[in-house]
């Protein structure tokens, strides 16, 4: 997936959306801030063509939103390229930008915060209609709008019309999705799209997601803390660690035969259900390989200016 590649006339395949030994490092210049470098020389490439879920898997501070944002042309990289189509994304045209934020959209963590509690949620599926000439009448675009909400396993009846705090968190979370689905866009990072509503509902949204790829064609980059469902919907996994990728590869690899032993902490540290264990008992090859991990962090931090 890095990189390009001859396609099938030997000619080299330009992905869709690239990034290409990237690094982002916070801090320094003139006031003397200490340098935090939030992501080392990553790369990762996307191909139009074959749609695929990429899940980016970490603990707070690895890198994950750095990345994130990187690839929604909301951060410049200190080092490396972001490319779209090829070319970087500060070199793009007013045309090519254009495309670039309907081929490339996100949903965020929170499902509340990126509403307007003034407008009702009808606002967030109208904007991208107009702003994108999606619809000629208002009859096109309402037809859309109930498409997109039907396709996540919405009530068109029981969702327009109201105000954000009159749905639930699942509720808004599939309004969000609706709203990429409505601009068909090729790429969709989704950055902790689960964390904050009700397990009972975290299912739901996941099949949402991963409905965006078998149905629709459209690639994800599913970034989250947990395993688990990274497992589930993923292609690919990628651990990611104080910004560097400690593994990289299939699900069923990572998941079963992990070989980093930051990997192997976060899988020892999925709960699973032991009648004969106390509660709050560590079970001992779990302890042993947080000490590790927490032995090699002291002496990285020793040697970090």
């Amino acid at each position: 997936m890095n990189g390009p590649r001859p396609d099938g006339n030997g000619q080299a395949h330009v992905p869709l959306l690239e990034l290409r030994d990237v690094t982002k490092i916070f801090g320094g210049g003139r006031f003397g801030q200490r340098e935090v470098v939030a992501l080392k020389e990553f790369s990762l490439a996307l191909d139009a063509e074959h749609p695929v879920i990429v899940a980016v898997v970490g603990e707070s501070g690895s890198g994950k939103t750095t990345m994130a944002r990187l690839l929604l042309g909301l951060e410049s990289p200190s080092t490396g390229a972001v490319l779209y189509k090829g070319v970087d994304l500060s070199r793009l045209s007013g045309r090519e930008r254009r495309v670039f934020r309907r081929d490339v959209q996100a949903i965020f963590q929170d499902p509340f915060e990126v509403y307007n509690p003034f407008y009702k949620v009808d606002h967030v599926l109208t904007t991208p209609i107009a702003k994108f000439g999606l619809a000629h009448t208002r009859e096109d675009a309402r037809r859309q709008i109930e498409q997109a909400l039907c396709a996540v396993g919405l009530k068109p009846e029981e969702t327009l019309g109201r105000f954000p705090h009159q749905l639930s968190g699942g509720q808004r979370q599939r309004t969000m999705v609706a709203r990429t689905l409505l601009l068909r866009p090729k790429v969709i990072v989704a950055d902790e799209p689960v964390s904050m509503i009700d397990a009972s509902l975290r299912v739901t949204v996941l099949q949402n997601l991963l409905q965006l790829k078998q149905e629709f064609g459209i690639s994800l980059i599913y970034i989250t803390h947990d395993l688990t469902t990274a497992y589930q919907i993923s292609d690919q996994i990628i651990v990611l660690h104080r910004g560097d990728v400690v593994e990289r590869g299939d699900p069923e690899q990572i998941v079963k035969r992990p070989q980093h032993s930051y990997t192997k902490l976060l899988i020892s540290s999925i709960p699973l259900p032991d009648p004969d264990r106390q509660w709050g008992e560590v079970p001992p090859e779990i302890e042993a390989l947080a000490e590790e991990a927490l032995a090699r962090e002291h002496v990285g931090s020793d040697v970090q200016p």
